[in-house]
């Protein structure tokens, strides 16, 4: 029998395409807010797409959980450390959202591991089981907080709209 190759799998590659376009969305938002925008944003809606590609050609894992939830926190860490230094007076407030993020993420996968459930997203709690069974519930939290975050950042660079019709 064939062993199968994780590291190959499907959703797998979708994960390091979103690793790839969130480096370049590091290395770009000092200087080039729209290119590290644009890549941020596409490395997170392309958090969806890996969960899709998992279930439809049935290659869910260990590796690509994990692989996953890193790249979401460190992508979000990423932006929220830039975040803090433009937005110096709500530091604090970055750094709590960072710490709360990693550190509830973290013992949640864990604790999985070490009670040995098979996946992460089975809860007893009602919250965290509407989190993970929902997937509208689910999309909707995770676009609020990453939507959340890119307009703080790009809040930075662009003041808005201008209109000449009202005055503004």
């Amino acid at each position: 029998m064939a062993e199968t190759n994780v590291w190959l799998f499907y959703p797998n590659l979708v994960g390091y395409l979103r690793i790839i376009l969130a480096v370049v969305s590091f290395e770009a938002m000092n200087y080039a807010p729209w290119r590290a925008a644009i890549c941020y944003i596409l490395s997170a809606a392309s958090d969806a797409v890996d969960g899709y590609v998992a279930r439809l050609y049935n290659q869910s894992s260990r590796f690509g959980a994990m692989l996953d939830m890193l790249t979401d926190r460190c992508a979000l860490m990423a932006l929220v450390m830039c975040c803090g230094c433009f937005y110096p007076d709500y530091l604090f407030y970055f750094q709590m959202s960072a710490v709360i993020d990693i550190a509830s993420h973290w013992l949640h996968f864990h604790a999985s591991d070490v009670t040995g459930k098979v996946t992460h997203k089975q809860s007893q709690n009602a919250v965290l089981h509407l989190y993970y069974t929902s997937r509208l519930f689910l999309f909707v939290m995770c676009l609020g907080n990453e939507a959340f975050y890119s307009l703080i950042y790009i809040g930075h660079f662009w003041s808005g709209p201008e209109t000449k019709l009202i005055g503004i």
